[in-house]
């Protein structure tokens, strides 16, 4: 009887457990489609000739909910501006604005997000975050100036780092027509991260 009692008590949790699988799969799912429409939109792909002409989508790293974690969130306080340079020579101005900890497979690591000074001056982007970062994929399976990550000014002290969402810069595609912000030394990951878009290096040849 108590076996049966312990059962009815799990199988409530279970379909929770199974509505948020579902929930974050679809969103990851969407942010696939959504970047493929991007990329097949001559009005806003960064892909120019030949390389427009034969795009037809991305390739993903199978999804994978081990990359989607909580991070512990703490805000920087008196951030001052910074220049990060960028593939072009140029400089984009930033500020710091928190640090993301979180574990993968029982290890520790920490990321460092950003605001951009320009883009914060628009509504769109008023809570917008920017998260570069390099990890063991690089020049392998991913580009290897890196990868990026947006995401929303979290309200609490924890925020949502789902890496499946992570894709390419511009530049990986266009170096002609973009000057992307380098990766920090301080988001270099040494672990490998196989979620996000993959990179086939056939836009530079």
């Amino acid at each position: 009887m108590k076996r049966y009692f312990l059962l009815f008590l799990l199988l409530p949790l279970f379909a929770f457990s199974q509505k948020t699988v579902v929930k974050e799969t679809a969103e990851i799912e969407k942010f696939q489609k959504d970047l493929n429409a991007e990329y097949l939109n001559p009005k806003e792909t960064p892909l120019r000739g030949d390389n427009f002409k034969n795009f037809e989508k991305h390739p993903f790293f199978p999804i994978d909910l081990k990359y989607r974690v909580t991070a512990k969130f703490v805000k920087t306080e008196n951030a001052e501006p910074f220049e990060i340079p960028t593939s072009s020579g140029k400089t984009k101005q930033y500020k710091e604005y928190g640090k993301a900890t979180f574990e993968l497979d029982g290890k520790s690591y920490s990321l460092t997000l950003y605001q951009s000074l320009d883009l914060i001056k628009l509504e769109k982007y008023k809570d917008y975050l920017f998260l570069p970062f390099r990890d063991a994929t690089n020049e392998k399976e991913t580009y290897g100036g890196g990868k990026y990550m947006d995401l929303k000014i979290p309200k609490g002290n924890t925020i949502i780092l789902d890496f499946n969402q992570s894709y390419q810069p511009y530049c990986a595609y266009n170096a002609y027509d973009y000057n992307c912000p380098i990766v920090p030394e301080e988001n270099k990951l040494p672990v490998e991260i196989r979620a996000g878009v993959m990179y086939n290096d056939i836009y530079h040849h």
